[in-house]
């Protein structure tokens, strides 16, 4: 993790913290809640009139032990980041570490397979769920020999179908958010069939839960396969949106599903490469932004970010979409304006204003509003200076300078990189500001270069 380290040592001023959860009036609602979720998720089991002490040990441990599952920082304390991933929408199968198959190597002894649709949510039309199912099983089928045949009637391996709390398997549904759907393991009888909680809102897009995500990861369940502790995984258990029009399996659950089933025999059956998540270990990474956030300092890369919390030296990895829908992926740019209280996000032609973890009404906004030139059609990295109220644009070999208080360029600009910060060549990839004196930190493609 060189290049973090490198962060670490530059000295980061950082100041917010996650807080615990425990206020004396309602500690024992947060308590209660936890609990629940332990008991379903991560076995947390129950003795005949427990010893407050035992209890909240019992719950310590399993805390833990979920934390690890997340990246959360180990503490076993039900601090506010904890119970924040607690409260996440969800797949309602219980946890395990890293990808991994059921015990025992559950699997269909065939590979061919059939389903059937035994009801339709009213969400959605008939057809919309039709689609939805049949590419969910597509996205298994492109990397193995599995074949899916949809019945209309008699019995099928899976049979799926929607239902409300108590729905006839012995495992109700909680209602609105929480659990959107659960799977069960190949095996004869239930093995294999897939119920989605009639409660939750699917779609065929963005709103509510698309049902052709959450129904892929089921499938995942369904076929053999249980939960990944990569979050970049279609099998990690918290549900978050991300585009399907042109959807590709990632690498993990490819890794997983062929230790089952082996590879699909036909050559390249999928035009689009399996995405994998980056290692924040790996030598060779290139981030695509950097930036602070009210303390905390966030690292962009690909579809994801890292997240590093004061006083911490744990970073936690996210999706975009698990914070922000809304957002695009690959980021250009990023840099927090403290004055203002927000940061700024920047993708292609294009920025958006972050206000904590919130969205700005009114974006995206064009970035020719700040006084870009027409040429310039993304912005590579960007630094701001609290002390001047100045903001750094690098695109190119050269750089712009903003004004936040004319909120206009400033004339002279662009000037050469090179010219200006000596020791940098060639293009920049991020950047920020370290220690509130415009001692910098400034990435290219494989090197960081600690400016004064």
């Amino acid at each position: 993790m060189m290049w973090m380290k490198l962060i670490v040592l530059s000295a980061l001023a950082l100041s917010a913290h996650a807080v615990p959860i425990f206020p004396a009036d309602n500690g024992e609602d947060y308590m209660d809640f936890a609990e629940k979720y332990l008991k379903h998720f991560y076995n947390l089991t129950s003795t005949e009139n427990p010893t407050v002490r035992s209890r909240h040990g019992g719950v310590m441990d399993k805390v833990k032990e979920m934390q690890k599952f997340f990246g959360l920082k180990v503490s076993g304390v039900l601090d506010s980041d904890t119970l924040e991933v607690m409260k996440k929408p969800r797949c309602g199968v219980p946890d395990v570490e890293q990808y991994t198959i059921y015990p025992g190597g559950l699997k269909w002894p065939t590979n061919s397979l059939t389903y059937r649709i035994e009801n339709y949510t009213p969400d959605m039309s008939n057809s919309d769920v039709n689609k939805a199912i049949e590419k969910a099983f597509q996205v298994w089928s492109k990397v193995t020999p599995l074949k899916f045949t949809r019945l209309t009637r008699g019995t099928a391996d899976i049979r799926i179908s929607f239902g409300a709390r108590d729905h006839g398997d012995f495992y109700p549904f909680d209602g609105p958010e929480g659990i959107l759907a659960h799977a069960f393991a190949p095996a004869a009888g239930i093995g294999g069939d897939t119920h989605f909680d009639e409660d939750e809102t699917f779609s065929a897009g963005s709103a509510g839960y698309n049902l052709f995500l959450v129904a892929a990861h089921e499938f995942g369940h369904a076929l053999g396969l249980s939960h990944s502790q990569d979050p970049g995984a279609l099998m990690y258990p918290i549900y978050s949106y991300t585009d399907t029009s042109n959807y590709a399996l990632p690498r993990d659950d490819v890794r997983g599903i062929q230790s089952l089933y082996g590879p699909n025999p036909v050559t390249d059956p999928d035009p689009n490469t399996p995405p994998t998540t980056p290692n924040a270990c790996d030598p060779n990474l290139v981030l695509d932004a950097i930036t602070s956030l009210r303390g905390e300092t966030m690292y962009f890369k690909d579809r994801f970010f890292w997240r590093q919390i004061p006083q911490n030296r744990q970073v936690e990895q996210y999706s975009i979409s698990y914070f922000w829908p809304e957002l695009p992926r690959n980021m250009d740019a990023a840099y927090e304006s403290q004055h203002s209280d927000r940061v700024f996000l920047f993708k292609g032609a294009e920025y958006w204003a972050l206000f904590g973890y919130d969205v700005d009404q009114g974006f995206p906004q064009s970035i020719y509003n700040l006084g870009f030139p027409k040429n310039v059609k993304r912005i590579d990295a960007a630094l701001h200076n609290e002390n001047t109220g100045k903001t750094f644009f690098f695109v190119g070999n050269q750089y712009y300078s903003y004004d936040d208080s004319t909120q206009k360029m400033d004339k002279g600009f662009p000037r050469s990189i090179e010219g200006d910060f000596p020791g940098i060549g060639g293009k920049v990839d991020a950047a920020i500001e370290i220690r509130g004196n415009f001692n910098c930190l400034i990435t290219t493609t494989h090197n960081m270069h600690p400016l004064s």
